[in-house]
């Protein structure tokens, strides 16, 4: 289902909030009970299975436990809760409900749209934990430009987080300096932070700790001597040097921590990694076209107006 916004504007700025919207005004029905908002509101407050919910209201409404679960799969059916999860319960399989959203929104008729180019809650949404309620609270990692590593490599894709950095401008208000390292600079600490990482293993070695947890990774062939980029997802393996990959993945260093990584066969390849997430983020989004529950695409950069330089790409998975 495709996520609609409810955007509110205060004296401190703008907030936005994942909303249901209905466009059937007959389904208002379902919540013309005080059962029905209870039981959302309930769920609001933590995800539970109608058992749960029915001895916490059963109480305090007096009704019976049957009308619970009658309201409950009725705002199933609507589409205003979801099944997040199962449970055995008493040798039976308990459904954990939660809502779709907190806020609901009725939408009477078609109207011309309010177009604010401040108004991208999709793209906040997607960006979160790396910036949360208008703050940056990421650590980018750059590979060093000097001699390095098990490969002895000079990173020359630094000037991709410049691009990145003007993006991610557009959703802040506000930073942490330092809000970049280099490979050699970080420390263990460091680590624990939510990473953007750019460049590939062998000249980031951050990005050489991380690939082994990578649905695509980067394999280096001692016979050949040269690097390929291998998908999991896809069995396939590329190799050119405008090929470049985006993943986003949890942190194997800190629990609830998050990391996106852009790296290619070379400077080109990450350079396309960066702009294929730049502007082409509603397909980032989509997850990969082998598993879309994975934040993980393969890109090949192009040069559309053959000036010698990267300035699009097409998505190869």
């Amino acid at each position: 289902m495709d996520m609609s916004f409810f955007v509110e504007r205060t004296e401190e700025g703008q907030n936005a909030y994942k909303t249901f919207l209905i466009e059937d005004p007959k389904m208002i029905t379902v919540l013309g009970n005080e059962i029905a908002l209870k039981i959302l509101k309930e769920l609001g407050k933590k995800p539970a299975c109608p058992m749960d919910i029915a001895r916490s209201l059963t109480r305090k409404l007096d009704v019976s436990e049957q009308t619970i679960y009658y309201n409950i799969k009725k705002l199933e059916a609507a589409g205003l809760v979801r099944v997040v999860a199962t449970e055995q319960r008493s040798g039976a399989v308990a459904k954990i409900y939660e809502p779709v959203a907190s806020v609901i929104s009725i939408k009477l008729f078609p109207s011309e749209p309010i177009k604010d180019l401040k108004v991208r809650s999709a793209e906040i949404d997607f960006l979160r934990p790396f910036i949360n309620e208008g703050v940056f609270d990421s650590l980018i990692i750059l590979g060093s430009p000097d001699p390095h590593g098990k490969y002895r490599s000079r990173a020359s894709d630094g000037f991709c987080a410049i691009n990145l950095a003007m993006f991610f401008g557009q959703f802040t208000r506000d930073y942490k300096i330092p809000f970049y390292k280099l490979d050699t600079q970080v420390r263990e600490v460091d680590l624990e932070k939510n990473l953007v990482i750019v460049g590939g293993p062998k000249a980031n070695i951050v990005s050489a700790k991380i690939n082994e947890h990578l649905p695509i990774f980067f394999d280096y062939s001692e016979e050949l001597r040269e690097w390929s980029i291998v998908s999991s997802l896809s069995k396939k393996v590329y190799r050119e040097k405008q090929v470049g990959l985006i993943a986003r993945i949890d942190s194997p260093f800190k629990e609830d921590r998050e990391i996106l990584l852009f790296a290619g066969m070379g400077f080109r390849g990450t350079r396309a990694a960066v702009l294929g997430f730049i502007r082409h983020l509603d397909q980032i989004q989509d997850g990969n076209s082998f598993n879309p529950k994975v934040i993980a695409k393969v890109v090949r950069g192009v040069d559309i107006d053959a000036d010698g330089i990267i300035d699009d790409v097409e998505f190869l998975e």
